[in-house]
């Protein structure tokens, strides 16, 4: 069976001489699942959502999106795909309705239907302008037309950025309620794990255009512990943060030490070895 999304050695730089945005990228999005993009702000996560969708065209390696090349059939691919922007990418002048309209004049498989049930189910009146609703509705209508496409695989490009903690609940909500009573797949990217971590069964870590971290969330859970630096007695770290108190602490992979860490932290452990090794990637 053919994974929706595989990353081969993926590379891409913006210009020579400059750091590689990505550098080497390669990990397999499984059916089915809710992958969590994982990491800082410049970390290459947009760079890689948009080779996915064929904006960019890496300079090494390849993605496949069910085994099509964007590159070779672009409009394959693309029918594959539901996708959600970094930001609105709404009119603020037009409707709801005019946006529905214009989702289905572009795809032949949208589901009008589905779109407007969507956003009248959170009380949207499809007759408002975009330029009357919060940001938080905003980003609703966004998902609604992502959704309705029916695509097997939605990218979702840091939509939780400018969400309020009430408002980034909903949206997980409704996002989780269609693509698991559907079996699609989804890649979600974050800079903050927490905002992603009810959804995700798996985890991608980017640092500096490189992937320090793939794997399930509850196998990650299982393996890593927390433990503070002074109770390491010479046990290697393989990354060393400051607690919430401040109080310095490390990512172990040994059972014995500490206890079990957060998601949170095996990010936070990940990254910081990612910068305690080179914190930037050669040209």
């Amino acid at each position: 069976m053919t994974n929706p999304l595989v990353a081969d050695r993926v590379g891409r730089r913006y210009r020579r001489g400059r750091p590689w945005a990505l550098r080497e990228v390669s990990f397999d999005v499984l059916e089915g699942t809710v992958t969590a993009l994982v990491g800082a702000n410049g970390a290459g996560k947009s760079t890689l959502i948009r080779s996915c969708l064929g904006f960019e065209r890496p300079d090494a390696g390849r993605v496949l999106v069910f085994g099509i090349d964007p590159r070779r059939d672009r409009t394959a691919a693309v029918r594959r795909l539901g996708y959600v922007p970094q930001g609105s990418a709404l009119y603020r002048g037009l409707s709801i309705a005019d946006h529905i309209a214009m989702a289905k004049a572009g795809r032949r498989s949208f589901e009008t239907t589905y779109a407007i049930d969507h956003v009248t189910r959170l009380g949207l009146d499809p007759r408002r302008r975009v330029g009357e609703l919060s940001g938080g509705e905003q980003a609703q209508v966004t998902l609604a037309l992502a959704l309705a496409t029916r695509a097997p695989l939605l990218l979702l490009d840091e939509p939780l950025a400018s969400l309020d903690p009430l408002a980034r609940r909903d949206f997980l909500t409704a996002l989780l309620a269609d693509v698991r009573g559907r079996g699609a797949t989804v890649v979600l990217s974050s800079h903050i794990v927490t905002d992603v971590e009810q959804a995700c069964d798996r985890l991608a870590v980017l640092a500096d255009g490189r992937l320090v971290l793939s794997d399930a969330v509850d196998a990650a859970r299982e393996r890593y512990r927390t433990v503070p630096t002074d109770e390491l007695d010479g046990h290697p770290a393989i990354g060393r943060f400051s607690g919430p108190d401040g109080a310095p602490m490390a990512l172990v992979a040994m059972p014995s030490l500490g206890r079990p860490a957060t998601l949170e932290e095996i990010v936070l452990g990940h990254l910081a070895a990612a910068r305690a090794s080179d914190g930037r990637i050669a040209a």
